[in-house]
């Protein structure tokens, strides 16, 4: 039976969150996040932008036996998002977020499904930031009403999920969790009669067993383990991907914090002894970005309790603003193609 207290709240932007220096004293173009963020309430149709859209859950992780504390994820991320310099080349407008409490897990990613969607049928890009990995079943399942719709009217995209992750991600366990979401959209997608096109680099063979090997080869999912992403592997997987992104129409690109080492990340459910460094993380990203296929981000499992020194938090703002400037690239490609 569900406990009263589990129940799902949406939350509008916070103006709080977007706080920071002033330099516009110095030239009217030095400017911060804080001052450029705009209330996802004033945007009109005639505008492309990207859409930041927060999920703060701690639920899926607590199935998944880690540490919980990345339902703070979303406001942290903001806030340290608020200093970073302005470079975006489109409008970013904050949807605020869908918060889970208790264990409301599968209501909470039915309700960011339908934030997902409607930003997609509205032409935006979309930012989601977690909140555990359980995020990605709701961004999925947003991604998949959208897709949806197009094939109803006649339009049809191949998408592909690239995920930087130390974990598959694909356990098969009674309810969802934060080690479920890519097993549950893989189920979902091969029942509508979609190819499931995902990608996983950072795997740590010491953070998966042989079970989850096994079920990644029989989903034909392709991984890259952390240690073939070392500087003198960086280049042939950068090629590789790009030669992947080539193949796809639209890209949802996840993005999980405890790819990157527990030195760097500490503020994630399961820090990495090893992981991958953030200067290839950011290569990767970049190589998404390129294709200009970008159509929906996320970042997901910052946890501020076990942040120490909000180091999590900063890299996970520097990635966010290199994700909106991928997303940018998507929205003036697609665009152009019309």
């Amino acid at each position: 039976m569900p406990d009263a207290q589990d129940t799902v709240r949406h939350l509008p932007m916070d103006p709080a969150r977007w706080a920071g220096r002033d330099d516009r004293a110095e030239s009217p173009r030095a400017l911060r996040w804080h001052q450029q963020v705009q209330p996802a309430a004033q945007w009109t149709p005639a505008q492309r932008g990207v859409v930041l859209q927060g999920f703060a859950c701690d639920a899926g992780v607590r199935r998944n036996q880690g540490r919980p504390g990345a339902a703070q994820g979303p406001d942290a991320a903001r806030r340290a998002l608020a200093h970073l310099a302005w470079h975006s080349a489109c409008p970013v407008f904050d949807a605020g977020d869908v918060v889970c409490e208790g264990d409301a897990l599968e209501p909470a990613q039915a309700a960011l499904a339908a934030e997902v969607a409607r930003w997609l049928d509205a032409g935006q890009g979309v930012l989601v930031l977690g909140g555990g990995h359980e995020v990605a079943w709701g961004t999925g399942q947003g991604i998949a009403s959208h897709r949806a719709g197009q094939a109803a009217g006649g339009s049809s995209r191949c998408w592909g999920i690239i995920n930087l992750d130390a974990h598959f991600d694909l356990r098969s366990a009674p309810r969802g969790s934060s080690g479920t979401p890519f097993a549950q959209i893989a189920a979902d997608w091969t029942a509508r009669g979609w190819p499931f096109n995902y990608g996983v680099y950072g795997i740590s063979r010491h953070a998966n067993t042989r079970a989850l090997f096994d079920t990644a080869a029989q989903l034909g999912v392709h991984w890259v383990e952390d240690h073939a992403l070392a500087p003198w592997h960086l280049p042939a997987r950068l090629a590789q991907l790009a030669a992947h992104c080539a193949e796809l129409d639209a890209i949802y690109l996840t993005v999980c914090l405890d790819v990157l080492p527990g030195s760097v990340a500490p503020g994630v459910s399961a820090p990495a002894a090893a992981g991958v460094s953030l200067e290839a993380v950011e290569a990767l990203i970049e190589t998404v970005a390129s294709s200009g296929k970008l159509r929906v981000a996320e970042i997901a499992e910052l946890s501020p309790p076990h942040d120490e020194g909000s180091r999590t938090a900063k890299v996970a703002a520097r990635l966010a603003a290199l994700l909106t400037g991928g997303l940018a690239r998507g929205l003036a490609k697609g665009l152009s193609a019309a």
